[in-house]
């Protein structure tokens, strides 16, 4: 039963750490691609560091946690 524990918070830490270090152009162009699929046309996505925007809405975070993609409507 340890065992078993144990494999699962490895799986589960691993899997954290995957995701927080994304690459955030790869990042950007997903979020790019599920907004165009919404029918959204007039749009900009923007990488800026971490709380440095507060105008905008903050769709992703990347870079282990330093930048995050803000959204905003044209």
């Amino acid at each position: 039963m340890k065992k078993v524990l144990f494999a699962a918070g490895l799986m589960a830490l691993a899997g954290s750490t995957f995701a927080a270090a994304k690459d955030c152009e790869t990042l950007k162009s997903e979020i790019d691609a599920k907004i165009q699929a919404k029918g959204a046309s007039s749009y900009t996505l923007e990488i800026v560091d971490k709380g440095s925007v507060t105008d905008r809405q903050v769709v992703g975070t990347c870079d282990g946690g330093t930048k995050e993609i803000v959204y905003q409507r044209n």
